[in-house]
C-alpha cells in the first residue's frame, strides 16, 4: 500500500502475474492508479471486514504453507489445521453464506489451476488461516 502512494500501479491486463522468478518490468509498464492512504481493519472484527469487502477488494493475510490451504479444491475452509502464522497476502473480493456458515471469497495469486479456478472460500468468524488478523484497503488517489 505504501508503494502505491509514490508509484502508480498497472492494470493486471497490462502487467499480469506470472508465478515465476524474474525481473520486474516496472520501467516499461505505465501505472494508472495510486493510493493516498491505507486503512487497516480492526483484527477479528468480522462485521468490519465484511463491510470493507462490500466496498471493494481488500488485502488480507493468511497462512498458506499448510496442506489445508495448498491442497484446497473447493468448499469452505473451516479447519484450525489451516494455521494462523501469516505468510501470504491475498485479496478478499466478497463474502457469502452456505448452510448458515458465513465465508470470505478470496482470490489467490497462484493462477486458475489452483483451488477453485484460483479462488477459495474461508469461513468467517473463526480466524481460519489467520484471515481476520491483518486486513487493509487503500484510498484511491
Amino acid at each position: 500500500m505504501n508503494y502505491s502512494k509514490n508509484n502508480a500501479i498497472a492494470l493486471e491486463g497490462d502487467y499480469s502475474y506470472t508465478g515465476r522468478d524474474g525481473s520486474c518490468k516496472d520501467s516499461s509498464i505505465a501505472g494508472v492508479v495510486s493510493s493516498s492512504s491505507a486503512t487497516q481493519i480492526e483484527a477479528h472484527n468480522v462485521d468490519a471486514l465484511k463491510a470493507a469487502i462490500e466496498q471493494g477488494p481488500i488485502s488480507v493475510t493468511v497462512e498458506a504453507d499448510t496442506a489445508t490451504f495448498q491442497g484446497y479444491q473447493g468448499g469452505v475452509i473451516n479447519s484450525d489445521a489451516c494455521g494462523r502464522s501469516l505468510d501470504h497476502a491475498i485479496t478478499a473480493i466478497g463474502w457469502g453464506s452456505d448452510d448458515k456458515q458465513d465465508y470470505y471469497i478470496v482470490r489467490n495469486s497462484w493462477g486458475a489451476e489452483w483451488g477453485d479456478a484460483g479462488y477459495l472460500k474461508i469461513a468467517a468468524g473463526g480466524d481460519y488461516c489467520g484471515i481476520e488478523n491483518i486486513s487493509v484497503f487503500p484510498t484511491i488517489a
